[in-house]
């Protein structure tokens, strides 16, 4: 019996010590927005469309002027927030069909996976896209990924974002929902965070919206805003906005209700630019006057959004014009619990740390691009501090532009600055190399191949 009770008594200091680092350890809410333009967001400038709760976010945090995603297309840049790995190194090289080969491979390393040692609990909502054969064992869902909760859709909400009925939670298919997608989306994550975690522990949370992807469908509540808008088409895609914002501002208010802002890091961004021309439909997007839009390596494509709160650490109101992007993520969430990077791979990302604080970051390797259905003549990019090359897809085409000055694209300095052309040719041709080496190659090569 003396025995018993000395080791409860030794055993008990070590439980303590570990309920305490489990408490201090923040939660994480990765909040992804599908289309969403640089220039959409009240607090990015827009002239018309309504979104208070994240122009109050931005209060609360810091709002980044040059964020990126990693991609100019979805599930690339879904990829690289995951892996801190650039999409054609991972694998996930092209936005994936249903039934494609293309996948988050099992080899790659996801925060997920990195965080769950530390007693992290892992939780999805949201688009998925990270596989063609979505609730298969063909191919890894989100759970082999490192998620012990999943609410998702293989890509968009069907039949639109009203009353989608695609949604699979924990590889069972949920049926038809009532509502709209992103406040579904949203309620699934409160849901669990009320109902299902454990909480003792911290939590890592990814919260991926398909508004304003389309196909849109906007609550008539969030399109009356926009009622002196003679367009429907308009006021669908400004409501779809609204009602993002809506979404979101309902998660944030839950976790304030439950106590977990001070503890919870929260980023919000977008996975590329906005859709279409912006000029007619439903695909009205703004890039806030930024070159090209989705699926161009110009900054229009790939430019976005993010703003990031974090009680103590982030100045609120603060703005940053520090580069980031997506795959900065994985390494800002294993910076701020002390993990390792993994040793054994490229991580391309590197911590947002520094820049909370106005520093600039270092990166061992620079901002790459690599979009396969851009066009011809932006292709791929990259960016070192001001400067970006863009690139045409067979490599023999090359615009430099002194990005920070201007940000437009409306200078093509190569004939100007040879030598500086020449310099970022170099480096752009290494890191090409270097990720088609490692990358799964003959995925797209087979594809190049296949027949139109």
């Amino acid at each position: 019996m003396q025995r018993i009770a000395l080791l409860i008594f030794l055993c008990c200091p070590v439980v303590a010590i570990a309920a305490d680092a489990d408490r201090e350890r923040p939660n994480f809410v990765v909040f992804l927005a599908d289309d969403l333009g640089w220039g959409d967001l009240a607090c990015y400038g827009h002239p018309k469309i309504e979104t208070p709760n994240l122009d109050q976010f931005a209060k609360e945090g810091v709002r980044f002027t040059q964020a990126y995603s990693a991609c100019g297309v979805c599930s690339p840049s879904r990829s690289s927030i995951l892996t801190g790995r650039t999409p054609y190194r991972n694998g996930v090289w092209r936005w994936v069909p249903s039934g494609h080969e293309t996948h988050l491979r099992a080899s790659e390393i996801t925060i997920p996976e990195m965080v769950k040692p530390l007693g992290y609990q892992t939780m999805h909502s949201g688009k998925w896209h990270l596989n063609g054969h979505f609730n298969s064992p063909k191919q890894p869902q989100p759970n082999d990924h490192g998620y012990d909760w999943w609410f998702a859709t293989q890509n968009n909400a069907s039949p639109s974002h009203k009353d989608p009925n695609n949604f699979v939670r924990n590889g069972n298919e949920v049926g038809p929902l009532e509502g709209f997608s992103a406040p579904l989306v949203a309620d699934e994550a409160i849901a669990w965070m009320t109902n299902e975690r454990d909480s003792s522990k911290p939590f890592f949370m990814t919260v991926w919206t398909h508004e304003p992807h389309l196909p849109i469908e906007s609550d008539p509540k969030f399109m009356e805003l926009y009622s002196d808008l003679d367009d429907p088409n308009l006021r669908q895609h400004h409501g779809n906005v609204t009602q993002l914002d809506h979404a979101f501002g309902k998660l944030m208010e839950a976790i304030d209700e439950q106590g977990l802002r001070d503890n919870t890091f929260v980023i919000f961004t977008s996975d590329n630019g906005p859709e279409g021309k912006g000029t007619h439909g439903r695909t009205r997007g703004s890039t806030g006057g930024l070159r090209g839009r989705k699926r161009d390596d110009h900054e229009g494509g790939i430019r976005v959004p993010a703003i990031v709160r974090w009680p103590g650490h982030v100045t609120p109101g603060t703005e940053s014009n520090i580069p980031i992007i997506g795959s900065d993520i994985f390494s800002t969430v294993l910076d701020v619990l002390d993990i390792p990077l993994p040793s054994d791979r490229t991580i391309d990302g590197v911590s947002m740390l520094p820049a909370f604080s106005g520093h600039k970051l270092q990166r061992q390797v620079p901002m790459f691009w690599r979009t396969h259905i851009a066009p011809e003549n932006s292709h791929a990019a990259m960016r070192i501090d001001n400067w970006k090359l863009v690139v045409n897809k067979d490599l023999t085409k090359f615009q430099l532009y002194e990005i920070e000055t201007d940000w437009k694209e409306e200078h093509d300095l190569a004939s100007e600055m040879p030598e500086k052309l020449t310099e970022m040719k170099t480096k752009f041709l290494e890191v090409w190399n270097d990720v088609e080496s490692e990358g799964p190659s003959e995925w797209w090569e087979n594809e190049a191949k296949s027949p139109k």
